[in-house]
């Protein structure tokens, strides 16, 4: 059984993210957790059913309209959804600080995934040097898929893993990208990316058969891109093979703010549509 966080600030892009989770995971057996932070206390917890939800509205003036939102969003489950038995649904509410607050749910619900969703034309840069987002992935060990906006949901039938090929991580941290490659079967192209042609080093090669057997049971290939635009090289790419998710690792954002960032964002529009797995051990 999977536990799922699902942070919301009842926004649009919020909602995006809720959808695509519950749409990846319907084959799953799921307890999600849709997460309201509101300022700074205790958390108050409501248990729903998938089928019945629970009308009891706390009395607390702050937590009420929170409440009601989070009622809402069961509702609008409830409505685009057909009834999944595999599938539990849960409010929270907290006054808190953000990243505490999620750091403190990861434990105490054993999250084994937050499904968070981005705003704006440069939603990976914001994923890496600022908001929400950003701290969830730095500063929470916890596995995170982050939706961007524009994010239709497509059964994963392509996905890139970027790596400079410098495993200085545990191997199973991995899993999440397994467990998505068991239950979707989609093509793994792990990608290498530099601005010049340089041959890689004994410790590259060495992690590149590392990768090629640890992957030995999916549809995987290798792919070395060279292109003085990284930009318009990755664009190309993930055109050309139709990417439908970008998998990193937490521990290279330095190699990925080096290939993904561009100054020219109306030009490159993955930023925008596609969903970013960011593996992240775990406390």
């Amino acid at each position: 059984m999977k536990n799922i966080l699902l942070p919301t600030d009842f926004s649009i892009n919020s909602w995006n993210a809720i959808k695509y989770a519950i749409h990846l995971f319907k084959n799953e057996t799921c307890n999600f957790y849709l997460l309201y932070v509101h300022k700074l206390s205790n958390t108050i917890v409501v248990n729903h059913s998938y089928a019945y939800a629970n009308d009891t509205v706390l009395d607390d003036v702050h937590a009420k309209p929170a409440t009601i939102k989070l009622h809402n969003i069961l509702k609008q489950i409830t409505k685009h959804f057909p009834i999944n038995s595999n599938h539990k649904f849960y409010t929270l509410y907290d006054n808190n600080f953000f990243i505490e607050s999620i750091r403190k749910h990861v434990k105490e619900k054993k999250i084994d995934i937050i499904v968070i969703g981005t705003k704006g034309a440069s939603a990976l840069k914001k994923i890496i040097v600022g908001s929400n987002t950003s701290d969830v992935i730095t500063k929470v060990k916890c596995t995170t898929i982050a939706v961007p906006e524009n994010t239709k949901y497509a059964k994963p039938k392509e996905i890139a893993f970027p790596t400079d090929f410098s495993l200085n991580y545990d191997m199973r941290m991995l899993q999440p990208l397994s467990d998505i490659l068991d239950k979707h079967n989609p093509a793994l192209n792990i990608l290498n990316v530099s601005k010049s042609k340089t041959d890689l080093n004994a410790e590259q090669k060495q992690n590149t058969e590392l990768l090629d057997d640890y992957f030995s049971y999916v549809n995987h290939s290798f792919h070395y891109v060279t292109n003085s635009n990284i930009e318009n090289a990755i664009q190309c790419f993930i055109e050309n093979r139709h990417i439908d998710m970008i998998c990193m690792m937490a521990k290279n954002l330095n190699y990925f703010q080096q290939i993904l960032f561009h100054n020219k964002v109306k030009e490159i529009n993955y930023h925008t549509e596609i969903p970013f797995l960011i593996l992240h051990e775990k406390n």
